[in-house]
C-alpha cells in the first residue's frame, strides 16, 4: 500500500534521506520516529509527491508518486502538524470546501458526524476557524482526511496541539480505519504516542532507517531507551 524503496534526497549539500526504505502493508499503522530534522516530513512530502528524489522510487497502492502523482494522492488522506483553513468560513464550511475538492459531497449532518468522530464538539461546528485553537484546527484537519474516505493516510505530527484526551481520541480513530484496511504511516518525536498507536515502528536518524520492531516486542520505556540510544549515538 505504501512503499518506499532505496530513496536518496538532498537539499543542496545536504542528504535528508539515504537509501530508505520502508513498506507499510494494508491494515497496518507504522510509525516513523525521529528528531527535528531526521528526514520524516521529506519521506511524507515525497509520498505526496510534492519532491522528487534523487534515486529510489516511492508508491501508494502501486502507483509511482513521482511520475503519476496527481492519480496516487486520490488515495491518500494527509494529515499536517499545522492545518491551514479559511479563517472566515466555519468548521462545517472548511470542511464542506475540501470535501468537494476532492469531489466528494455531504449532507450537513453528514458533516458534522465527521467532526464528532474527530472530537470537535458540535456548538464549535458553525463558529468561524479564526476563533479556533490549533487543537480546534488541527481536529478539522484530520476530519478532512476522514471524509476522503482514502485507502492511504499519511500522517506528520499529527497529534501537535492536540489535549490528551483528544490525542486518545485520534489514536482510535487511526486503529479503527486501519481495522477497515487502511494503511497509515504516522510520522512523529512523540514516542508515547507512536508506541500506543502503531503495530509497527521505524527509527529514523539523518535520513537513515537504522531500527525496526514490532510495537508488541517493546514497552514505552524500552522504546523510549532504544530510541535514546540510538540518538546519542
Amino acid at each position: 500500500m505504501i512503499s518506499v524503496k532505496n530513496i536518496t534526497k538532498t537539499f543542496k549539500s545536504f542528504e535528508a534521506l539515504k537509501n530508505l526504505t520502508l513498506e507499510v502493508t494494508k491494515g497496518e499503522i507504522y510509525g516513523l520516529l525521529g528528531s527535528n530534522g531526521a528526514g520524516k516530513s521529506t519521506t511524507i512530502n515525497i509520498l505526496l509527491g510534492f519532491l522528487e528524489p534523487e534515486s529510489g522510487h516511492a508508491s501508494i497502492k502501486g502507483i509511482n508518486t513521482t511520475t503519476n502523482f496527481d492519480e496516487a494522492r486520490k488515495h491518500i488522506g494527509y494529515i499536517p502538524e499545522n492545518v491551514n483553513l479559511y479563517p472566515y468560513l466555519t468548521g462545517v464550511e472548511n470542511l464542506d470546501y475540501f470535501c468537494k475538492l476532492s469531489g466528494n459531497h455531504y449532507s450537513p449532518q453528514k458533516l458534522e458526524e465527521f467532526l464528532n468522530q474527530c472530537g470537535l464538539n458540535s456548538e464549535s461546528h458553525h463558529r468561524r476557524t479564526e476563533t479556533y485553537s490549533k487543537g480546534m484546527r488541527q481536529k478539522v484537519g484530520i476530519a478532512i482526511a476522514l471524509a476522503k474516505d482514502a485507502s492511504v493516510y499519511l500522517l506528520d505530527e499529527p497529534a501537535s496541539g492536540l489535549d490528551p484526551l483528544a490525542s486518545n481520541e485520534l489514536s482510535a480513530l487511526l486503529r479503527k480505519l486501519s481495522s477497515e484496511g487502511a494503511a497509515v504511516l504516522m510520522a512523529s518525536h512523540d514516542i508515547f504516542r507512536v508506541r500506543e498507536t502503531c503495530n509497527r515502528i521505524g527509527i529514523i536518524k539523518s535520513g537513515e532507517l537504522v531500527k525496526e520492531m514490532d510495537t508488541s516486542e517493546v514497552s514505552t520505556k524500552e522504546l523510549e531507551k532504544i530510541y535514546i540510544d540510538y540518538m546519542q549515538k
